[in-house]
């Protein structure tokens, strides 16, 4: 039965009938435990399938062999153990509406030699990847006959598992390796031409293919374009799908690109400050050249988009996988007619980088995702109603706003400045990190929505908070930037949030120095070159920027060089003093040789995080309760803040009974990223 809404028609693959048209792609966030879909894989799955979702995707590379080990908390689909643990996830999806796939692979050299069983990783040919930096063994004949078993083995369990199909990888991985030109030299009958070229990955198609039977979907992600001169180019691309779609293929999911190194990846996954759904023109070109249904996933991130994508033909089903790691009922929401309220996909990529930077994947500003076991994504209503008073409308203070009025709670936010936001506001003011200004814009449109009491150019003191009479009040004052760590010249120097403010003059040489290892400090960099500085970068980091993933990193790379700025690294700034004939003069220190020089610039920045703004908690600690104590068992199981709160017991100090809970939270309690604030507000007021 069609829909007004293209996006919520049903779709048929084989005998699969999918009760929409968006898909959750395959991803790995790294939520699995010793290679295993356990409780937490999925839960998260399972909040999409309650979302409304039509098909989720499990194991992004969910891995078929030993000699492939995970490179970042992938599946293992060579341990029987699997099975039970995907049939306990297909069968709660199912219940829940939604189709299970699995992606399957052999990682070929995109994994390390040195994890697991330390076996030498496989490829057609001996090319180091640059990601992984493997040097591969040359693949022999006996390599390709297990591989072959390996992959007929992963296919059985996952119909042994539940699963609705599977999808084949072939973008940076094993089969593609061999179907590319780029990467495999061989000249056997497995390199060469496209016949031979393509004649391994066919031999995985057909043996997959009588592996799962007649009726599991048999899918292929696959580069339909390698963008790269040496690389495949469409016309052989379209000729290798035709050949396996005639081998049993029954739906593709166009890639364009390659994924071997940071900058080729980026490309592929695109983060915040490029063009919205970059291939998706492309995607379309290719579903009219093929006679199988076609799906594509890459920055399509707003249901507009998504919906022309589908009405307009191009293409068939609609990967939203990073918009619904930031809101998982992003498909019930639009089915209820309240698009506007889905919490929008900034871009920002930390999803990714997060994998390699904590070992897990998080939406910048959804800490539920991925902590389904503790965090709710629906917040429920609060037993009694509450006033409370939130200090600060940066994310932290409009995250507690949200959360407190979604319980059902009277709340205040008092905000100082004329605008909300915060730091954020600062943020995203270079043009490529202009999308961030939706962790704001989304949060002040359900403080709207909600009836919070949202106050702008509200500088409030202690006599204007206990005026409202609180019964608990959160400090989310954020913080100001920190120069206290120079020996000498603090008072000369600018600071990060003076570039982004524009108060720092364009031109002149300036020495920008950063121990934060953030976005902040390369953001500055990159501003004042492009306004006509001559820019040096200073870090004790031995690598630029270390806070800042392979996702993000590239385009910093390349703007560093564009505009030739220079970078000194393992170097600290120890003090900064007037130069008589003007400008000033900066001391350097190499934190390995010792060695000091000095530099005359016109202005020197730093980049040191921020010191807390915490004045008003400060005052208002012994006129609370609770003294600003926090329960940290009550906070990470999420459960109430009884300190002084009557608690029996409590060994965790009071103040003086005035009435209300005292809680700060974000850049007031440390300098942290806007995920920490985020995820301090949640987890708090979930249990106000």
């Amino acid at each position: 039965m069609r829909t007004l809404d293209p996006l919520l028609d049903p779709f048929t693959i084989k005998g699969l009938r999918l009760r929409n048209r968006v898909v959750s792609t395959s991803h790995e966030p790294a939520y699995a435990e010793g290679g295993l879909p356990r409780e937490r894989y999925l839960a998260y799955h399972l909040e999409k399938a309650r979302g409304g979702v039509g098909l989720t995707m499990i194991g992004g590379s969910a891995v078929v062999a030993r000699d492939s080990p995970p490179a970042f908390g992938n599946l293992e689909l060579h341990r029987d153990e699997i099975v039970p643990w995907m049939r306990r996830l297909t069968d709660a999806v199912h219940e829940e509406g939604a189709a299970v796939m699995c992606q399957v692979t052999h990682l070929g050299r995109r994994t390390s030699n040195y994890t697991a069983d330390w076996l030498p990783t496989v490829f057609p040919s001996p090319l180091r990847e640059p990601a992984h930096r493997a040097f591969p063994k040359v693949a022999e004949a006996w390599d390709l006959d297990r591989i072959v078993d390996d992959y007929v083995s992963a296919a059985q369990r996952c119909v042994e598992g539940g699963l609705d199909g599977i999808e084949l990888q072939s973008y940076g991985h094993l089969l593609d390796a061999f179907l590319s030109p780029a990467t495999n030299h061989r000249d056997d009958e497995w390199g060469g031409s496209l016949e031979h070229r393509m004649a391994f990955p066919r031999r995985v198609v057909r043996a997959v293919r009588a592996a799962l039977g007649p009726e599991p979907v048999l899918a292929i992600r696959m580069s339909m374009d390698e963008d790269r001169p040496d690389g495949l180019q469409r016309e052989e691309a379209l000729t290798a799908l035709r050949a396996f779609t005639q081998d049993g293929v029954d739906l593709l999911s166009v890639i364009k690109g390659t994924i071997e190194s940071d900058a080729t990846l980026a490309r592929v996954i695109p983060s915040m400050g490029t063009p919205s759904a970059p291939f998706l023109d492309f995607a379309g070109e290719i579903r009219r050249e093929v006679d199988i249904p076609v799906m594509h996933a890459s920055r399509i991130t707003d249901a507009a988009t998504a919906r022309h994508a589908i009405r307009d033909g191009l293409l068939d089903l609609v990967g939203m996988t990073r918009p619904q790691m930031a809101d998982p009922y992003l498909v019930a929401k639009i089915a209820a007619g309240e698009e506007d309220r889905v919490r929008p996909c900034v871009g920002a990529n930390y999803c990714l980088d997060a994998i390699y930077e904590s070992g897990d994947a998080k939406c910048l500003h959804n800490p539920a995702t991925g902590r389904e076991l503790t965090l709710s994504h629906v917040v429920p209503p609060a037993p009694a109603r509450r006033k409370v008073v939130v200090v600060g409308a940066g994310p932290a203070g409009l995250e507690a706003g949200r959360v407190l009025g979604e319980r059902g709670h009277d709340v205040v936010v008092l905000e100082a400045d004329d605008l909300p936001g915060g730091q954020v506001k600062l943020a995203s003011r270079p043009g490529r990190r202009r999308d961030l200004i939706g962790v704001v814009d989304w949060r002040v449109s359900e403080l709207k929505h909600l009836g919070v009491d949202l106050r702008l150019g509200v500088y409030a003191e202690v006599e204007t908070v206990l005026a409202e009479e609180p019964d608990v009040v959160v400090v989310a004052t954020g913080g100001m930037p920190n120069h206290e760590f120079l020996l000498e010249g603090a008072g000369l120097v600018k600071d990060t949030w003076d570039v982004m403010a524009g108060e720092v003059p364009a031109g002149g040489t300036v020495l920008v120095y950063d121990d934060n290892g953030a976005e902040p400090g390369v953001d500055a960099a990159e501003l004042l070159a492009a306004r006509g500085a001559r820019v040096e970068f200073v870090t004790p980091e031995r690598m630029l920027a270390p806070l800042v993933g392979g996702m993000n990193s590239p385009a910093y790379l390349r703007a560093f060089d564009e505009h030739a700025v220079a970078v000194t690294l393992a170097t600290r700034l120890v003090g900064v003093t007037r130069h008589p004939e003007g400008g000033l003069v900066a001391r350097l220190r190499h934190d390995y040789s010792g060695a000091e020089v000095s530099r005359r610039v016109d202005q020197v920045v730093v980049e040191h995080g921020t010191l807390p703004l915490d004045d008003l908690y400060h005052q208002l600690v012994p006129l609370s309760v609770n003294a600003g104590a926090v329960d940290h068992a009550a906070l990470l199981d999420v459960r109430p803040q009884l300190v002084g709160a009557g608690a029996a017991g409590s060994a965790l100090p009071t103040g003086p009974a005035r009435g209300f809970q005292l809680f700060r939270i974000g850049d007031a309690v440390a300098s942290r990223n806007i995920h920490a604030a985020i995820y301090d507000a949640l987890r708090l007021c979930l249990a106000v």
